[in-house]
């Protein structure tokens, strides 16, 4: 019997069908081993020497696998094809060698798609592991765990409020603050464009101004409306005629099948996944059989794949769309033994597959690879220029016209932001010395645009220009950034917090050189020599190690005062920028003679008077002056409005209430403020229960509550509003909807058998979102999953998944008798 180890349950059934009978084939959930996140996991003084703990909820499948191994006569570790993959089959290997159940013959096989053929090559070419890769899978590893827990500790101890640092992720994180900078910095400037429009043969057409009265305008020559009045003036009064057609034909050629960073921007771009999301969806993809391996760098297409994707463009298009010879693409990859075929459909006669999201993230990669063997696309642009009698104007019109789609009739690729001057415009015939007809002239108004934020697509496309990351670390790094509140995203694009702008800060001051784009991007080509055998990983570990270790001492020796001072210096322009007036930025508005500083506190940074505790104005870290605190507010009876780095709430003799969002302050009367310190307010007793029913605002909001249940309120006035009838029925309809009353819950749908349990598998909507369950193993959905769209075959992976994790261990507490049994 031989033993064959993957990643994923989906991937080991699959696979154990193509080999048959004599081959057992067990997953083993992704990696089984990390460094424990404590000190002392990375040992620079001896080598950089790892120690490495098994993942608690990976005992039962590590288990099963070192029985397994005890009785074959070979092991075979099947893992992906990348360093990653290398990685998890080394970790497979020194588990079973530490537990004396290591095979005698042992073989790495890897393919680039799950079909038949594919595994079935790949075992009859077996191969020992790559020491390479695991080299540089361990110097990324420790790489990432030095930075990481090194920076992290000084973090805490000198900016409160500050999470924790990553090697990739601090570099994406200023990255997003630096384009926040620009967008801050940038000054709006007026502009206008005078156009004509014109007809000839039935066909419209729009012309711009270029040239008024011999001078040569750019897109800010006019830059206010009298000026932009004056010529339209010109235009309107003048008779033009055309002076030049210049006709070009234009080529475009397809772009390349997709790599995990092209895959990543395009379904950003079209369908709105974020990074994450799309590989989720890629893996499933994959392990179903679907696609080739996602994480690559690599461009090319094998030649079997490309002769099937020729074959099919002639089957679904005319000869015309079929190039003469097959398209050959180059990869960028710096690292030949991590550039793998391109992500491409295992099978092109199958151009739709799955459903849902799986479904449009397949289509489209269907569609990309297609049109990267189709011909090119035919264009004509055509640019015209016409003059008025007197010479004074010249008016410019450009048009776009498709003499022959090719590719573009399956594919065009996306992009982030257009170009102003693109125009696609169809042109009429014209010759010079035509005389359109002109049907009307505009002057508009324009205002010149900050760079935008990034999205994810944009950014991606960014980190991979910079040679920072890798595309298969992507997804994770933007998901950490968005997990520790660094960032947030607003309409799809990046905005920094402000903890996330104060640890930029910190480590541009006290660690530029580690968060330099150049330096990061050199890393990355170290980590890749190590890949290819040309570095010593522990040298290369050195080297770092060297220089980073007593940077990181030398700043943990000094004051948090002196880092606060340090900050408050080098954020000075952005802090407290030219007023335009030649008033002192840092003078305090309320008191009118201290100064403001940054300072330090509990809950992260703000900034205060110099004349503190005398003058008490406060503004939270990165808080226009606009909007800061200007002191206390008397409202009455004692009671003051006051500004806290939460926001403004109400005080008296120490009580204090928090002002609700939708109760203004300006119209803050002393009733209202009465009732808000005076809460909570108790409706009464519960007719069936006799136990008090509460009303009052919490975290989330105003709410009811009864026993230890809850119910949520629409707005403040509810609260001291709802009476004993309305809030007995609100607590009900509450209960209901959680299926907390006993009744049963009707299933959003029921999806079949499981193959081996028998049991059916539904989907139900639970407290905390949709889940599938079998009755006895419960699977939360992924978040961006649609409930109805799920498969039967994607519950049961992530019932399996469940079920193989054990009962979760969250939240106990062990007894004391085992604990000392275990000491």
């Amino acid at each position: 019997m031989k033993l064959v180890v993957v990643e994923s349950p989906a991937k080991a059934k699959t696979i154990e069908k193509y080999l048959g009978p004599g081959h057992k084939v067990l997953a083993s959930y992704g990696h089984v081993r990390d460094l424990p996140p404590k000190d002392g996991s990375v040992d620079p003084d001896d080598g950089f020497a790892m120690e490495w703990d098994t993942y608690p909820d990976k005992a039962k499948q590590l288990k099963a696998i070192a029985e397994a191994a005890k009785g074959a006569d070979a092991l075979i570790l099947a893992t992906d094809p990348d360093r990653e993959g290398e990685a998890i089959s080394w970790h497979v290997q020194e588990v079973l060698k530490k537990r004396k159940a290591l095979p005698a013959k042992v073989d790495r096989v890897t393919f680039n798609a799950i079909t038949k053929s594919a595994v079935t090559e790949a075992m009859a070419r077996p191969r020992a592991l790559d020491e390479d890769l695991i080299d540089a899978y361990k110097a990324r590893r420790a790489l990432d765990y030095l930075v990481g827990f090194t920076l992290s500790p000084i973090l805490w101890r000198k900016l409160p409020g500050a999470k924790s640092a990553g090697r990739v992720q601090s570099v994406a994180l200023r990255l997003i603050v630096d384009r926040e900078r620009e967008i801050e910095l940038f000054k709006t400037q007026e502009y206008w464009q005078v156009s004509a429009t014109f007809e000839a043969d039935g066909t419209p057409f729009n012309a711009r101004l270029v040239s008024l009265d011999g001078n040569k305008l750019d897109r800010l020559s006019i830059g206010d409306k009298g000026s932009a009045d004056a010529a339209k003036r010109v235009v309107e009064d003048g008779r033009f005629t055309v002076v030049s057609v210049e006709t070009k034909p234009l080529s475009k050629n397809p772009p390349p099948p997709f790599t995990t960073s092209t895959l990543q921007q395009e379904a950003a771009r079209k369908l709105g996944y974020s990074a994450s999301h799309t590989m989720r969806l890629a893996q499933s993809l994959y392990e179903d059989g679907l696609i080739t391996y996602m994480r690559t760098d690599g461009v090319q297409m094998a030649g079997e794949a490309i002769s099937a994707a020729r074959r099919a463009v002639a089957d679904r298009y005319d000869a015309g769309y079929l190039p003469d010879k097959p398209r050959q693409y180059s990869s960028k990859a710096k690292n030949a033994q991590e550039a793998h075929e391109a992500i491409r459909p295992t099978d092109f006669t199958k151009d739709r597959a799955a459903s849902g999201d799986h479904a449009r993230l397949y289509q489209l990669i269907f569609n990309r690879a297609l049109a990267s063997q189709m011909a090119s696309a035919r264009l004509e642009r055509t640019t015209v220029e016409l003059t008025d009698g007197a010479g004074r104007a010249t008016l410019r019109a450009t048009g776009q016209v498709t003499i022959f789609p090719g590719y573009l009739a399956l594919y065009e690729e996306g992009r982030d932001e257009k170009s102003d001057d693109e125009d696609g415009a169809r042109m009429p015939a014209l010759r010079s010395g035509d005389a359109p007809t002109k049907t009307g002239v505009e002057a508009t108004q324009h205002f010149t645009q900050p760079p935008p934020r990034y999205s994810e697509a944009s950014l991606v496309k960014r980190l991979e220009e910079l040679g920072i990351g890798r595309p298969s670390t992507y997804a994770a790094t933007l998901q950490t950034l968005k997990d520790r509140e660094y960032v947030r995203l607003e309409k799809n694009r990046f905005t920094p917090e402000e903890s996330g702008r104060l640890v930029t800060a910190f480590l541009e001051r006290f660690f530029e050189r580690y968060v330099s784009f150049d330096y990061t991007a050199e890393l990355e080509e170290e980590l890749d020599d190590i890949s290819g055998g040309r570095l010593n990983w522990q040298k290369m570990l050195e080297e770092f190690w060297r220089d980073f270790k007593p940077k990181a001492g030398e700043v943990m020796e000094q004051k948090p005062s002196d880092v606060t001072a340090a900050l408050d210096d080098f954020l000075s322009p952005w802090l407290f920028p030219d007023k335009g007036d030649g008033s002192d930025p840092r003078l305090c508005p309320l008191c009118g003679t201290g100064q403001l500083g940054l300072r330090g506190g509990k809950f992260g940074a703000f900034v205060a008077c110099s004349n503190y505790p005398e003058c008490k104005y406060t503004r939270r870290f990165g808080q226009g002056e606009e909007t800061a605190s200007e002191g206390p507010t008397e409202i009455g009876n004692g009671i003051e409005l006051k500004s806290g780095r939460f926001g403004p709430y109400l005080e008296r003799d120490g009580a204090r209430a928090s002002l609700p969002k939708d109760v203004p302050q300006d119209g803050l009367t002393l009733e209202m403020a009465e009732k808000l310190l005076s809460l909570p307010r108790e409706i009464g007793a519960h007719p069936e229960t006799g136990n008090p029913i509460v009303a009052s605002i919490g975290r989330y909001g105003p709410y009811l509550m009864h026993d230890g249940k809850y119910a949520r309120l629409s707005s403040t006035a509810e609260v001291f509003d709802t009476g004993m009838n309305a809030a007995v029925v609100k607590l009900a309809e509450a209960a209901a909807a959680k299926g907390e009353r006993g009744g049963s819950r009707e299933p959003i749908a029921v999806l079949g058998a499981h193959p081996e349990s028998g049991k059916d598998i539904k989907v139900m909507e639970g407290r905390y979102g949709p889940y599938v369950s079998d009755g006895t193993t419960h699977a939360t959905l992924p978040k961006t999953a649609d409930p109805k769209a799920v498969t039967l075959d994607e519950a049961v992976t992530l019932i399996d998944a469940k079920a193989a994790k054990g009962p979760s261990t969250k939240g106990r507490r062990k007894a004391p008798a085992k604990k000392k049994a275990k000491k």
